[in-house]
């Protein structure tokens, strides 16, 4: 840990800085003008503290060029979430007022006493995917206040209104059949048209924007299209938002990071779990997106997973979010398995690209895997810990395409796979290790004896054992 902490709280005109000791004794203070100069003046106020780790509030929004510039003189930056920053100004001891330099010394604070604080890095190619996925959204949300609209004014000109969802195409067949009656019903008719023209564009933008989302997706190399419901769209949602998936330790922390992982609220012996609204809601609405595509075709398995759900006694929401939380499990196996693929793949040439790759669709039934294995490699679960058996002839093919969602689910009643060592013959039951000794001395000399020896009636085992027997 460094001797000094900085905090830094962004804003749009103007930026406070405070740095802190490892004691949280204030040191400095200093607010600068956000200007194109703004890095150098903060970086020449903290160059008497050497040893210094800069916490900027929110590196992912106000201060996300801040934070890039710092990162590019060579300073170590870390990213502090805003309601961290919030929970530490709120728990100090005596009344602290709410201000700039007060905000900066709570970020500082949460820093030095957060183990899990983020450091920030330099932008990748997921960043790209962020932006584009970004724009689609956005686009998606004014063509549905264009389409409101557009309702709208129609609904005073069509008696009854439109019931089915309105298309450009569809709305132009309505808009040629009507006639206006006076000039209100003209007006009216002139801004239907204005709206249809908006739909248009905008329809066009949301195409463009799609085919570059399918580049840009393409470019990474990532197996999450193989996914069953799982496309370009959703596929650029994930990545953007994760980036590192290294970051989380196992599918459970990251299923409580996308809110499909239940929040546990017990008291006592009482173990109770409701829903969760808390985590990434985009990411959360991309993992909704793919299992509703799952459950409106009936020849998937996550179609077969959400009946299994209802015939258990599971209400529509219940089983949905039971197979949301499958999905989010097959999306982190995707995100590790690309991972560890691009790692083999930094190294340099040696084996064959993707031996250490894991296959979503490992572990079901050939006949379950109705579009194929999303990616080549072992067949065991993604999500076994490290070292897995190197993949034989049946388990190394795989072929591109798509792969079920629920070839990776659990079964309702859980079936461990372990490799019990191979035993030789003398270890095996009925082998010679498990034989008496007078068997081995039976089939050293070899005689054949029955298993019970037949006598006759009356005989004693003494008289039995003078007969030459052993």
């Amino acid at each position: 840990m460094a001797a000094v902490m900085i905090g830094v709280d962004p804003h749009k005109a103007s930026h406070t800085a405070v740095a802190i000791s490892v004691a949280e004794e204030p040191l400095g203070e200093l607010r600068v003008r956000a200007c194109a100069a703004q890095a150098e003046r903060l970086l020449a106020w903290a160059a008497a503290w050497p040893q210094r780790i800069w916490a900027v509030e929110g590196a992912g929004g106000l201060g996300h060029l801040l934070a890039r510039q710092l990162l590019a003189a060579g300073e170590r930056v870390l990213d502090v979430p805003p309601k961290l920053g919030a929970r530490v100004r709120l728990l100090a001891a005596g009344d602290t007022n709410k201000n700039d330099p007060d905000d900066a010394r709570s970020v500082a604070v949460a820093a030095l006493r957060s183990a899990g604080v983020r450091e920030v890095r330099p932008d990748d190619h997921a960043a790209v995917l962020k932006i584009w996925s970004k724009r689609y959204r956005d686009l998606g949300r004014t063509r549905t206040q264009v389409v409101c609209r557009l309702h709208a004014v129609l609904c005073d000109l069509v008696p009854g209104g439109v019931s089915r969802p309105i298309y450009a195409a569809r709305a132009a067949r309505i808009l040629e059949q009507i006639t206006p009656p006076d000039a209100v019903a003209a007006a009216r008719c002139e801004l239907a048209a204005a709206f249809l023209e908006d739909l248009r564009r905008i329809d066009a933008q949301i195409r463009e924007t799609r085919k570059k989302l399918a580049a840009v997706v393409a470019a990474t190399g990532t197996s999450l299209t193989g996914l069953f419901g799982v496309g370009p769209v959703i596929a650029a949602a994930v990545i953007g938002d994760v980036r590192d998936v290294s970051r989380f330790p196992g599918r459970n922390h990251f299923a409580a990071y996308d809110g499909t992982a239940p929040i546990e609220v017990s008291s006592g012996p009482r173990k109770i779990y409701r829903l969760s609204r808390r985590g990434n809601r985009r990411l959360n609405h991309a993992i909704h997106m793919a299992a509703v595509t799952q459950v409106s075709h009936r020849h998937s398995d996550g179609r077969a997973c959400y009946d299994k759900k209802l015939a258990e006694g599971k209400t529509r929401k219940e089983a949905l979010r039971s197979l949301k939380r499958q999905v989010s499990n097959a999306i982190f196996a995707c995100l590790q398995a690309d991972a560890r693929r691009a790692a083999a793949h930094a190294k340099g040439p040696g084996g064959q690209q993707g031996n250490d790759s894991a296959a979503c669709a490992a572990g079901s039934h050939p006949r379950h895997r109705l579009f194929g294995q999303a990616t080549p490699g072992p067949g065991a679960h993604p999500t076994t810990p490290a070292a897995s058996p190197a993949p034989g002839p049946a388990s190394a093919r795989g072929r591109a395409g798509h792969s079920s969602i629920a070839a990776t689910l659990p079964s309702a009643t859980p079936q461990v796979q372990v490799e019990r060592p191979q035993r030789s013959e003398d270890e095996r039951p009925g082998g010679a290790a498990r034989q008496r000794p007078y068997s081995a001395a039976r089939k050293a000399l070899g005689q054949k004896f029955p298993l019970k020896a037949q006598r006759p009636k009356g005989t004693s085992h003494a008289a039995k054992r003078t007969d030459g027997t052993p």
